[in-house]
């Protein structure tokens, strides 16, 4: 054991270190995450070689029929889901991992507006100390030797106005060996308030007050972003769901030809057997059938990849993008041709679009940049005033009993002043946020613009749509006659395969582009409703503010890196 207690007071520190260095729990230790990577350095330096495996050998489909078959086994014995527009709009909002990450932003920043408010909560304060001397003296009027124990508790009080009231009540217990001292030990107990505030630079609630007006601002543009990621999956799902739909018809239509093809074949062969037609007209049919099934392979791929790319925007637990689940859309377009008022549209679109609002946020928010840049030129002039009540006696209770009585009291004023020289550090950023505010206005108005042109783009390019769905529609009642017609000439030998087959590719080049048309009709109404700030359908969609912080089942499940989603209020309407 250690006897000389002066060693003790000095290894006391280093021992109760090397105590919490031991400890499990101990803060200030080794932690495994010290030296641990997150990627291993080979995941970071080595790059792997993707490998082909081969299709193990097997006979290829040799004639037109044959391919068909592999074609059409493709879609065979695959279950099937029935979608209406309705239902995959309600699913998106429901389900998508675009929309559920963007609805948190403003849970986020509204974290953010409480955490500047917060600033301003009264703070308690406490203060300890243990002090032991022991020092040469030259008089016995001295002590060499004390303690001193002292502990402050108080109370901190932020002021918006910019200032801080401190309440204090100090105690301290002493004790020496000075043979003089009258008390010993000795009590003290105060009361003490102080005042700290600003009166040029940082005053005023309008100067305090900065980072909570700016954080808000962050807020409200957190909103309009959100807003504007809800009409963007809204839009996005719309446009999928047209774009299956017409991939659907495409397939339809290869199919049809692929009929044509087929019948044209029989019709050749009969009649080359019954010796009134040619051998080339057999060939040339065979080519147009072979060339129908690969029609039909590229169709059916590109309804694939649209379904998958609606179902990755549904995001559907039960209907995920490796599902074999194929999806037959319900909701049939009928286009009915609209007119607008074009001065009205533009100035909805103005007043809806989230663009411009973001940047109306952005010129409030450099309307208080600059306010409060001028603050900041001014001199830092700070007031402190402080207020102390005494109590002193030989033992604590007799002390705060003398605190009681008010027989000792004391106070203090002082003013503080700083003069920058030049002050040209404030001056440069004043010169900015006019500058940042100069900038906003030029880019509101450059939005401006751009949104006019969208929406009168948009409307041009509706009112074509409608066009082209008139002209393909006689389109389609034309090349189907005259497909007609070249059958009743080929059956009586006035044509050829080719003349039939030239004419049914005519006829689904038609209804193809007809198809087009209508799906581009439908889009276009979308890309309207964009440009003008609002969605298709009859119903609104409301964006809930859902609390997080207090949900204490869904940060575990943060913690645990479980995706949140965030379904949207409001009964959506298919257009």
């Amino acid at each position: 054991m250690l006897k000389d207690p002066r060693t003790a007071r000095l290894l006391t520190p280093a021992l109760l270190l090397a105590t919490l260095s031991g400890c499990a729990t101990n803060p200030f230790g080794r932690d495994p995450l010290d030296t641990t990577n997150v990627a291993p350095q080979d995941r970071l330096r080595s790059i792997g070689v993707f490998k082909h495996e081969p299709v193990p050998e097997a006979e290829e489909p040799t004639s037109a029929q044959e391919q068909l078959e592999t074609a059409q086994a493709v879609f065979a014995n695959t279950e099937e889901i029935t979608l209406d527009l309705e239902t995959a709009r309600a699913t998106a909002l429901t389900n998508n991992l675009n929309l559920s990450a963007t609805l948190i932003s403003p849970e986020i920043a509204a974290e953010a507006v409480n955490e500047e408010w917060k600033r301003f909560e009264s703070v308690f304060t406490l203060d300890a100390s243990w002090s032991e001397t022991d020092s040469p003296t030259a008089s016995r009027l001295v002590g060499s030797q004390g303690r001193n124990q002292s502990i402050t508790p108080g109370i901190r009080v932020p002021l918006l106005t910019g200032g801080t009231v401190s309440i204090s009540a100090p105690i301290n217990r002493s004790a020496t060996n000075n043979t003089f001292s009258t008390l010993n030990p000795a009590w003290t107990s105060d009361l003490q308030v102080s005042l700290s505030h600003n009166l040029l630079r940082g005053a005023g609630r309008r100067a305090t007050t900065h980072a909570i007006r700016l954080a808000d601002f962050s807020r409200q543009r957190s909103l309009a972003q959100t807003k504007l990621e809800v009409i963007g999956v809204l839009a996005d799902i719309d446009r999928a769901y047209w774009r299956l739909y017409a991939s659907r018809r495409a397939l339809e239509v290869v199919e049809q030809q692929q009929n044509v093809a087929a019948e044209q074949l029989r019709r050749a062969t009969r009649l080359e057997e019954a010796g009134t037609g040619t051998q080339v007209d057999v060939v040339r049919a065979q080519a147009g059938l072979a060339n129908r099934v690969d029609s039909i392979i590229a169709a059916q791929n590109n309804v694939r990849l649209q379904e998958r790319t609606l179902k990755q925007l549904m995001n559907m637990p039960q209907l995920g993008v490796s599902s074999s689940t194929r999806i037959l859309v319900d909701s049939p377009p009928d286009p009915v041709q609209y007119q607008y008022d074009m001065d009205a549209l533009t100035t909805a679109a103005l007043d809806n679009r989230m663009e411009l609002l973001e940047l109306e946020i952005q010129l409030a928010q450099d309307a208080a940049n600059i306010a409060f840049s001028r603050n900041q030129k001014l001199p830092l002039v700070n007031l402190a005033y402080t207020y102390r009540v005494n109590g002193l006696a030989g033992s604590l209770g007799n002390s705060v009993d003398q605190l009681a009585q008010n027989e000792f009291e004391d106070w203090s004023i002082a003013l503080n002043a700083e003069f920058p020289l030049g002050n040209e550090r404030a001056k440069s950023a004043l010169a900015q946020s006019l500058l940042a505010r100069l900038q906003t206005l030029a880019t509101r108005e450059a939005r401006q613009q751009s949104i006019t042109t969208e929406v009168y783009n948009a409307v041009d390019q509706l009112q074509s749509a409608w066009q082209r769905i008139l002209a393909t529609r006689e389109n389609v009642i034309l090349s189907a006659r005259l497909l007609e017609a070249e059958q009743r000439q080929f059956d009586v030998g006035r044509s050829t395969s080719t003349d039939v087959l030239d004419a049914d590719a005519n006829l689904a080049d038609a209804r193809l582009s007809e198809i087009q048309a209508v799906v581009d009709y439908q889009i276009a109404q979308i890309d309207l409703a964009v440009a003008s700030g609002t969605l298709l359908g009859q119903a609104r969609i409301d964006i809930p503010s859902r609390n997080l912080r207090n949900n204490n089942e869904a940060l575990e499940r943060a913690d645990q890196g479980v995706v949140e989603y965030a379904p949207l209020s409001g009964t959506l309407v298919t257009p």
